[in-house]
């Protein structure tokens, strides 16, 4: 059993890789605040809910030795919508696709049945280096975290596979989130920088403002909505007459719901809680794009979008 819970130094060498890895893991298991925590810039949604990831969010470690392109797939389950089976389709096409899988595991609770769906499909992978992540160690004592380490060494036994590595990390408390980076990079095929060195993700801006908008959003309704909200930016376009010194970008985007009924939990009494989603999203969307924005928030009706192919393809799943 490979257990990594000390710093690592890279060799020096003159070799440099480039590669895909992604994090799996049922909902909710740490994999997009890993990804920002890595790449040390927000560029994919967190949320304490399943499912909030829907696109795929690469995010760039750039190092002078190796690039590191994150891939952040949503969460497998067991699909109950055309949507969630679409969701799925996504995440065994990008495992197929990528050079090593991370396997993300809360170290705060047992392994349950959502887990041993993920590790048995992982198990059918072969040739991909499969990775344990514990996530969130932040959150438990060592003993606990030791009876984890020991379940999921278990869990691959059980399936026939060896972990290449399991590594405990917390993303939030920014613990042993460089040595992962270390770990992952050895598996990489050697290679050339595949990206530029400024980028940190090659979704277009449009989506990830959409993302953020989307995460203000569900703040205060995840109880309530948790999957009925999709968000799409129509436009982004920079204000006519305005000095270079002091530009503005005017950002048109609806927030779609599936029922009228909804409509008023998302707007909130006199319009609070829409103007607070526009508040907070707008914050997140001028730290990352780096300029001031004007956000035009409307809320719409698209009925029953999760199950409906002609509208998921509009809302673009």
């Amino acid at each position: 059993m490979s257990v990594r819970n000390q710093s690592s130094e890279q060799p020096a060498g003159t070799l440099h890789r480039a590669g895909f890895a992604c994090f799996v893991g049922r909902p909710n298991a740490g994999k997009s605040t890993l990804t920002n925590a890595l790449v040390g810039k927000k560029v994919a949604i967190t949320s304490n809910r399943p499912q909030t990831t829907r696109h795929t969010v690469r995010g760039i470690v750039h190092r002078p030795d190796a690039q590191l392109i994150l891939v952040d797939t949503p969460g497998l389950h067991k699909p109950r919508t055309l949507l969630g089976e679409r969701l799925n389709d996504v995440v065994r096409t990008t495992w197929a696709e990528v050079d090593v899988i991370g396997f993300c595991l809360p170290a705060n609770e047992k392994l349950g049945p959502g887990d041993r769906f993920i590790a048995k499909e992982l198990a059918g992978i072969k040739r991909t280096p499969k990775v344990a992540v514990v996530t969130k160690t932040d959150l438990v004592d060592s003993k606990t975290l030791a009876e984890q380490l020991i379940a999921i060494d278990q869990l691959g036994k059980e399936l026939g596979f060896e972990w290449a590595e399991i590594v405990p990390v917390s993303a939030v408390g920014d613990q042993q989130v460089e040595l992962l980076a270390d770990l992952l990079v050895p598996m990489l095929p050697e290679s050339p920088a595949l990206y530029p060195e400024g980028d940190l993700t090659d979704e277009p801006e449009q989506v990830m403002v959409a993302e953020l908008i989307r995460e203000a959003a569900l703040e205060g309704v995840r109880d309530e909505l948790p999957h009925s909200i999709a968000v799409v930016v129509e436009e982004m376009l920079p204000r006519e007459d305005r000095p270079a010194e002091r530009p503005l970008l005017d950002i048109h985007a609806n927030i779609y719901i599936e029922r009228p009924s909804q409509k008023g939990i998302i707007i909130g009494p006199k319009g609070k809680r829409l103007k607070d989603v526009g508040i907070k999203s707008r914050k997140q969307i001028e730290a990352l794009l780096g300029t001031p924005v004007f956000l035009d928030l409307h809320v719409k009706v698209a009925k029953d979008w999760q199950r409906d192919p002609k509208q998921l393809r509009k809302l673009g799943f």
